[in-house]
């Protein structure tokens, strides 16, 4: 299945059930008054975030929802059947838009989480409603109201605590490969990596975090050169950036120069971005001759003037990658804070004999 990030879809509401009129015509009830009853409320619109789903696909064959209608009201009292609501299933971490006004509606960032994006219109009321000691015999009644009518645009971004950046072929994927079960596609031709690939890394029993890799970067990739621009949204939600560069790089421009170009979009592309705590990883180092591997990590760090954390690694070999991975994991603790188990856990009142 193609990765798709981004949708466009129409949804319409049901509209309400009109109101009735009627009279009660009955054997030996010479004056049986009014009893139209009420029309049913339309079918509301919902997305409802599914950790089953990972890509907007589904919407490029299907771009019109549509709720049912509520039904009219009907003599005897009788109220008109609720149209049913509809769901639609979406994936976790999907943004909803307004695509007319391009407003924010909901952020479904948790499985089985609801967003209502279109109310069902309201029912109509039936002369029942009317009767009072002046009008006994009231004929008026209300048409139910129109259901919303919207067009929405989905974006999904990719829910991961820590994002890749990198040259096409810094060894991005076969990072994720080394550390995590994800396969991504690995190859000695630049765009091995299509679209974002995750990966889970397991650290602990119950210690993990997910990995993100997007398509590699090249110079000009703020103005729509190469795939890796149309990705970097999904990182924007990451509490940490791994900058991996290719220090046995064959480029002619050599290493720093191309962790500057990536620097360069990166805050061409957002400020925020830009800003977000970043790693440097050192990476294939298996390359190099011993005797040269400090003395070039040495050189590249005094160009780049980096003062953040670096490491030295081999994503091959694996050389490196378990104390990175322990550092990332502490590092997204301290950002994550509590759980919501944790905290609901400590809010509980003390039970002594669970001590």
């Amino acid at each position: 299945m193609n990765f798709v990030d981004e949708a466009k879809i129409k949804v319409f509401a049901g509209n309400g059930g009109n109101g009735c009129v009627g009279f009660l015509r009955a054997k030996y009830v010479p004056f049986g008054g009014p009893d139209g009853g009420d029309g049913g409320d339309g079918g509301s619109i919902f997305l409802q975030a599914d950790e089953g789903l990972n890509t907007l696909a589904d919407f490029r064959h299907v771009r019109t929802y549509q709720a049912r209608n509520g039904k009219g009201g009907s003599g005897g009292n009788c109220t008109g059947a609720a149209g049913e609501d509809l769901i639609i299933p979406v994936p976790i971490g999907t943004m909803v838009y307004d695509a007319v006004t391009e407003e924010l509606i909901g952020d479904l960032t948790e499985h089985d989480e609801k967003l209502l994006v279109a109310q069902g219109g309201f029912h109509g009321l039936g002369n029942t409603r009317f009767k009072s000691s002046v009008n006994r015999a009231p004929r008026q009644h209300t048409n139910g109201s129109l259901g919303d009518r919207k067009e929405l645009r989905l974006e999904m971004k990719v829910l991961a605590d820590v994002g890749m950046l990198g040259m096409p072929n810094a060894g991005k994927s076969t990072f994720i490969r080394a550390v995590s079960s994800a396969k991504p596609k690995v190859a000695d031709y630049p765009f091995t990596t299509l679209y974002p690939n995750l990966g889970v890394v397991r650290v602990a029993d119950s210690k993990s975090f997910v990995v993100a890799d997007i398509p590699g970067l090249i110079e000009g990739a703020a103005d729509g050169a190469g795939l890796g621009i149309q990705f970097l949204k999904h990182l924007q939600r990451t509490h940490l950036l791994l900058h991996v560069l290719d220090v046995a790089t064959a480029s002619d421009d050599g290493p720093v120069v191309e962790a500057k170009k990536i620097v360069k979009e990166l805050h061409r592309y957002s400020e925020e971005l830009g800003d977000k705590p970043r790693w440097l990883l050192l990476n294939k180092l298996d390359l190099i001759p011993e005797d040269e591997q400090e003395q070039l990590c040495a050189d590249i760090i005094q160009e780049l003037d980096w003062q953040g954390p670096v490491f030295h690694i081999s994503a091959l070999n694996k050389a490196g990658t378990k104390d990175l991975c322990f550092k990332i994991m502490n590092h997204i603790d301290e950002k994550r804070g509590p759980s919501k188990a944790e905290i609901k856990k400590a809010l509980e009142p003390y039970d002594p004999t669970k001590s």
